[in-house]
């Protein structure tokens, strides 16, 4: 396979193809959403079929995060030295072929090495769709394509919980990871065929920030999950807490002296750069476990299907793509910082909904959280995302638009971590202390226990425990992104919309 080589310099005139080269870099980033949103669908299935606990579904979801996070920068700073395209068909092969090994996981083990590699795989995919989008629109024409971009990215996220839920009801959990596949054949062709290779300056892999952050945010997670199961005095929770400090001020150490880092930290003198990231990062915190909560929550509460699960999400999916396109219009007309707030203000006002739900609540009142969350995300995406990437030069489109996932990626792999803990001990300390052994750490395993007994009882009250669980952690996000309002607020240069308009037209960054 052959790469043409391209000249680095991005030219004024924009590309002719650069609408079919967006619905490329759609295409390819939809087989990363379709994965995330089905196994989110599929995670009631692996508790029972794997006879995990939420510690290792927290594995199975972070070490994704985790490989994916930690290797962003390096796969951005890679994709400016050797050509954008060329990584991102490199990404794609990587995350189906580590589909195949996902699909046919025999244990929880082999279901975390698998999803590791598939990480690996997406660090080389998405800073690739970020950054030839960032080269291929001007100023002008940027926000419009993110908005398209997410709003795709949307509509397959809308579609893959049916399509999963379909498979679930017919066929093991393991074929949810088989969708990747076809897209990731397409998305390659078309790839190769419509998206032109472009290239940054030349700059050394940072290996050692890249070994300092990754070992960084495995050592925190870990210790962060191994609180709730040995204790919070634990030698694994002490030594992961440990070896996290010491390697994140490694990190920042090194990022600090060296020549060509990985995450250059002078970008964080722009207030917009250091508003945005903060937000998002925050974002990510009090919305990543979301899914992890709410789809138990659906099939082990409500009693729903994996269909009618990813049914019941198309309420939240739906609002975010509509908002996706207000939001850009409310940018416009009150500037990218009211946008970010008033997003952040619903986003907090959907989580204090969900805050307030009691055993005996359905459908109709989730729904409602759903639809002020969905607003909420779908306003404040696009501001947040072209205010950060806004503060970055052209030249370094690869690393800025890794910085972009990281921070995205880094607030959720701590929120599957720290808020699937605090599920798990809010759900413990509401069951009775008759309840023990395996049935104490997951729901899952109590209504196993329950069906193998014929202990009616058990079931109500592990469900009750766990609505009670799922309110005390949903507080906690809704305290989150009262905080990313604070900071969007505060830090967030407060620029005009018209101020803002002239500056893009000019090419200036705001």
């Amino acid at each position: 396979m052959s790469f043409p080589r391209s000249d680095t310099q991005e030219t004024t005139t924009p590309d002719p193809r650069r609408w079919w080269i967006l619905a490329v870099l759609c295409l390819s980033l939809l087989v990363v959403v379709i994965d995330n949103m089905v196994l989110n669908v599929a995670i009631p299935s692996l508790i029972q079929d794997l006879h995990t606990g939420m510690s290792g579904v927290q594995w199975v979801l972070d070490a994704y995060i985790l490989v994916f996070a930690g290797l962003l920068l390096t796969a951005g700073g890679l994709s400016d030295r050797f050509g954008r395209r060329r990584c991102l068909v490199i990404g794609l092969v990587l995350f189906g072929g580590a589909s195949i090994p996902a699909a046919f996981a025999e244990t929880t083990g082999q279901l975390i090495a698998a999803r590791a590699f598939m990480g690996v795989g997406a660090a080389f995919l998405m800073p690739g769709t970020l950054s030839i989008l960032t080269t291929v629109f001007d100023d002008e024409e940027r926000k419009k394509a993110i908005a398209i971009w997410s709003s795709v990215l949307m509509v397959g996220a809308l579609g893959a919980p049916l399509v999963g839920g379909v498979l679930l009801n017919h066929f093991w959990w393991g074929s949810v990871f088989l969708l990747n596949i076809p897209v990731v054949v397409v998305s390659i062709i078309a790839a190769l065929l419509i998206i032109p290779e472009t290239r940054g300056p030349a700059h050394r892999p940072d290996v050692p920030g890249a070994v300092f952050s990754t070992l960084g945010m495995a050592a925190l997670v870990f210790g962060i999950i191994s609180a709730q199961r040995d204790g919070w005095t634990s030698w694994q929770t002490l030594g992961g807490t440990a070896v996290a400090v010491v390697s994140l001020f490694a990190f920042a150490h090194r990022e600090r002296t060296a020549k060509e880092p990985m995450l250059p930290l002078r970008l964080f003198r722009d207030r917009n750069f250091t508003g945005a990231s903060v937000t998002l990062v925050l974002v990510a915190f009090s919305a990543g476990g979301l899914m992890l909560v709410l789809t138990q929550f659906m099939q082990f509460v409500l009693g729903y299907s994996p269909l009618k699960t990813g049914v019941a999400f198309i309420p939240l999916l739906v609002t975010v793509i509509v908002f996706n396109g207000a939001g850009v219009a409310i940018s416009k007309k009150f500037g990218v910082r009211a946008t970010i707030v008033a997003g952040l203000i619903m986003l907090a006002v959907g989580f204090g909904l969900l805050g307030t739900m009691s055993p005996g609540d359905g459908y109709a009142r989730l729904v409602i959280a759903l639809l002020i969350t969905g607003a909420g995300s779908g306003t404040v995406g696009p501001a947040a995302y072209n205010t950060l990437l806004s503060a970055l030069p052209k030249e370094r489109a690869g690393v800025g638009s890794a910085i972009n996932d990281t921070v995205s990626q880094t607030g959720q792999a701590l929120s599957v971590a720290v808020l699937g803990t605090l599920l798990t001990a809010f759900y413990a300390n509401e069951l009775p202390a008759g309840v023990t052994g395996s049935a104490r750490d997951s729901i899952g395993e109590a209504l196993a226990a329950a069906a193998a007994g014929h202990d009616a009882g058990l079931v109500r009250t592990a469900q009750d425990a766990f609505v009670h669980g799922m309110a005390s952690t949903s507080i906690v996000g809704a305290v989150g992104m009262v905080m990313a309002a604070a900071v969007a607020a505060f830090v967030l240069r407060p620029i005009a919309p018209a101020e803002e308009s002239a500056k893009e037209k000019a090419g200036v960054s705001v």
